[in-house]
């Protein structure tokens, strides 16, 4: 029996925490540098911490490794402050190696920094402000400050969630607590750094951060704390202020009733006193008033270090522009828009990857960049539509022009999608449209390439159920053929459908200087042009 190849496009990271052991599966995308989160699974930790439990835990995620047969160099496994100040380290290490047969890398506090680093900037949009970086975890909190792709500073604290609450207890001794932090903080020198470098923004990363943001959000010691149910989370504002910060902490200090800490933050209940305070502390010392959140720290560096390293030109960028569409789409479209234009966007790629494989694309040169604008403008199409269907599609270009919501593109690129979402219904602009001034004669021709596939995708969405595997585009003897499976298709549908694509393929023609025909195959199959 043949042995079934290595997925090698699916990459793992594990973190081995003080608090618990975390796995992360991610699927990337080769051609846009974006990847997707296929599988997340955390171990909380029992302490003290043993060689059996940390292998049986590791036994674990690997089976779930090898199920999905991802190769050996698409995994990495990595340890933080609890094994880094374990006096049984090597120990350890030689136990798993010789058990597993896993190779662990025991990273130093600068490492582990850069590498939170990294990942927030999957997620968050740096671009080219200065930032500072906290990620409080169990046994130490990580700071960076960095602009762009320059590290300026980087440093490791021994102040950690789980061993504060272990030496002051839960709620026993604040005081204590508090003059400790900043002592240690004082005593580090990060005081000065901080001053002498500034910053433009503050982001936080790891468990206890966003477990304080969702507290914010759902406004923790209030009456409406079940809040965060009813809303997406694309919704949050994923921030919050020094002054909500303190009201989390008073409200974690104060008379709250029992049990209500326990159901809010589960298993985090008996940190969150000391990282919350640990926090504040930080806010006072360090003069911040705001902090970012992001989703994304040490797991999501450690998976776009290997993808860095595995694909040429890596876009480190790529995942922070895509959520922003994905982020500005969920906004705006309820479930059902949401999934047609996700569907679209399937169509559209389907389309434009058939036409760079079986033909030029008439005078324009199309490239990776280009698909990811036309999946962006094809999931954002709809979004006007929240306020009704008339002229929706103007609304959708102002909302995209105006909102400064699409991090990661310039000006230039969020023209073109805007553009493109603003032209996918009515008149198809011509060549010398004054919605295209400025436009080169090369960019213009390629907007309008990309135009008459997101038309093309959009018509095909709205008139037949589908999926995007009923598609191929293929070559016949006078041009090129999409071939649509759909056997339930209605005739009086076939009859719409057919009007409604005329006008298309008479543009597509025009744009690609090729007859485009395209033949749904139902009981009854004819094609429409």
């Amino acid at each position: 029996m043949a042995s079934t190849p290595p997925n090698t496009n699916l990459f793992a990271a594990i973190d081995m925490g003080t608090n618990s052991f975390k796995l992360l599966v991610i699927r990337a995308d080769p051609t846009t540098g974006r990847f997707l989160t296929v599988d997340r699974l955390k171990h909380p930790l029992i302490h003290p911490l043993s060689a059996a439990t940390t292998a049986a835990s590791l036994r674990q995620f690997k089976q779930i490794i090898d199920s999905k047969h991802i190769p050996p160099s698409n995994y990495r496994i990595v340890a933080t402050s609890a094994v880094r100040e374990s006096p049984d380290q090597a120990l350890l290490l030689n136990h798993l190696h010789q058990t597993l047969g896993l190779q662990v890398q025991v990273l130093t506090g600068q490492e582990e920094a850069l590498l939170i680093y990294r990942g927030i900037r999957q997620f968050y949009p740096v671009n080219s402000k200065s930032v500072l970086v906290i990620d409080i975890g169990g046994g130490s909190t990580e700071f960076v400050i960095a602009e762009s792709d320059c590290v300026h500073f980087s440093t490791s604290l021994k102040l950690g969630h789980v061993t504060l609450s272990q030496r002051f207890g839960s709620v026993d001794d604040v005081a204590s607590l508090r003059d400790y932090v900043r002592g240690v903080v004082r005593e580090s020198g990060l005081v000065e750094v901080v001053k002498r470098y500034g910053f433009d923004v503050v982001i936080g990363s790891s468990g206890t951060i966003k477990a304080i943001e969702k507290a914010v959000f759902c406004r923790y010691g209030s009456e409406v704390s079940d809040v965060f149910a009813e809303f997406d989370e694309f919704r949050r504002e994923w921030r919050f202020s020094k002054e909500e910060l303190r009201g989390v902490v008073g409200s974690l200090l104060g008379g709250e009733v029992e049990g209500v800490r326990d159901v809010f933050f589960k298993r985090r209940s008996g940190f969150i006193v000391a990282g919350a305070v640990l926090l504040e502390e930080i806010f006072g010392l360090l003069g911040i008033e705001e902090m970012e959140v992001s989703g994304y720290a040490l797991g999501e560096g450690v998976v776009a270090e290997m993808l860095a390293e595995v694909f040429e030109g890596y876009d480190l960028n790529a995942n922070v522009r895509w959520r922003s569409v994905m982020q500005l789409a969920t906004r705006f479209n309820n479930k059902e828009r949401m999934k047609c234009a996700a569907l679209c966007a399937a169509i559209a790629k389907e389309i434009f990857e058939g036409l760079k494989k079986l033909t030029e694309v008439g005078d324009a040169s199309l490239n990776d960049k280009d698909l990811e604008y036309l999946e962006a403008a094809c999931l954002l199409h709809t979004i006007g539509q929240f306020t009704g269907k008339k002229g929706y599609h103007k609304r959708s270009y102002q909302i995209i022009m105006n909102g400064g919501q699409l991090h990661g593109y310039n000006t230039e690129e969020i023209k073109l999608i805007a553009l493109l979402s603003r032209h996918h219904r009515k008149k198809f602009p011509k060549r010398g449209h004054n919605s295209l001034e400025g436009f080169t004669n090369e960019a213009a021709e390629k907007f309008r390439v990309l135009c008459i596939i997101l038309r093309l995708s959009a018509l095909i969405t709205q008139s037949m159920p589908i999926n995007v595997e009923d598609i191929e585009l293929s070559h016949c003897h006078d041009g090129l053929k999409l071939e649509i499976k759909n056997q339930s298709l209605q005739s009086a549908d076939m009859i719409d459908a057919k009007v409604q694509t005329k006008k298309e393929l008479e543009h597509f023609k025009v744009v690609l200087k090729q007859k485009l025909t395209v033949e749904v195959c139902t009981n009854t199959s004819e094609p429409f042009g």
